[in-house]
């Protein structure tokens, strides 16, 4: 299939440029480059510089490239962020996805991927959480992401565009070849954090918060593999194109751990403390987020190859080590 990978010169979007290359696919890279990076781009790939938000790059990329699909990775991320600045997502994450939407609708691209999250559904009510789950995200982040899985819902019953909405737990890790390099200029997330510290680019990891009702006090969260996540994207395109229907699928390890739990395997794995201090809980974060991965599997036979906490460090750290 010739895919528009929208982001794809990220730290995810990356690594399913790479799984649709593997795959036999034809990908092209639509991105700004504001979050990504050049040496995210591989030689087999066509790139197209433009924004999603502004001008006429995505439009002219779409209208000349006769795609069979297209895969939106491009978005702000940070839950925190979220709640200090919601017009600013609501840009990015709303209105960016409905242009593209509008774009590919236009382009005649029958197949639409969204990187969707698990924030869609908040403070969870059971553990661990399967796609059934209520829909109440706890930070505008989370929210954002349902609004746009809303309205693929509706253009694919009134459009007929075919869409999956993949709700991502939280990725983790590096290409196991070391084959994609770049690292966040501003990391949000825990893993790159942690390496961070460990290469005394920051002072120290911070913990947000000690009495969360968990085994250590900290919050939990589900860590996946990106390269198994990346797989699950080329696995969830080839099925909408054999079966055409959409899909609605978490994707996670099922397993989780807590900060500080990541925290000491990086230490071991590392072999270097990671120095870390506490401070107070960030709104909008639920003390615990483990997937039900079970439609995945049944749906699309995904199964994580890499997703164990010892094998992402080590993955993040080959990554790191070098870079930092």
């Amino acid at each position: 299939m010739n895919v528009l990978v929208v982001g794809g010169a990220g730290y995810i979007g990356a690594h399913v440029t790479l799984a649709l290359l593997e795959r036999g696919h034809r990908p092209t890279v639509f991105d700004n480059l504001s979050t990504g990076w050049e040496e995210n781009l591989f030689e087999d790939a066509h790139f197209t510089l433009g924004d999603l938000l502004t001008g006429d790059a995505l439009a002219e990329a779409l209208a000349a490239g006769a795609f069979d699909a297209v895969i939106h990775l491009a978005a702000l991320k940070s839950a925190g962020d979220s709640m200090n600045e919601p017009e600013r997502y609501a840009r990015h994450n709303v209105w960016g996805s409905l242009r593209l939407i509008e774009k590919t609708l236009a382009a005649g691209a029958p197949l639409f991927l969204f990187s969707s999250s698990a924030a869609v559904y908040g403070e969870p009510r059971r553990l661990p959480i399967d796609e059934s789950h209520p829909l109440e995200p706890a930070n505008y982040y989370g929210f954002t992401k349902l609004q746009v899985e809303r309205h693929l819902q509706w253009h694919s019953r009134l459009r007929n565009l075919r869409f999956a909405s993949l709700r991502y737990f939280n990725a983790a890790g590096y290409d196991p070849q070391g084959r994609v390099s770049g690292v966040d200029r501003d990391p949000q997330n825990l893993f790159p954090v942690v390496m961070e510290a460990v290469a005394q680019r920051r002072d120290a990891v911070q913990v947000f918060g000690d009495d969360y009702d968990t085994r250590d006090g900290s919050c939990v969260r589900d860590y996946v593999h990106v390269t198994d996540l990346a797989e699950a994207h080329v696995l969830a395109l080839e099925h909408m194109a054999r079966e055409n229907r959409d899909l609605i699928l978490n994707l996670g390890s099922e397993t989780g751990h807590t900060v500080l739990e990541v925290i000491a395997a990086a230490e071991k794995a590392i072999g270097k403390p990671v120095p870390h201090v506490f401070a107070v809980r960030r709104e909008g974060d639920p003390a615990a987020l483990v997937a039900s991965s079970a439609k995945a599997r049944e749906v699309l036979g995904w199964k994580p190859r890499f997703s164990d906490l010892e094998t992402m460090l080590a993955h993040t750290w080959q990554v790191y080590e070098k870079r930092l």
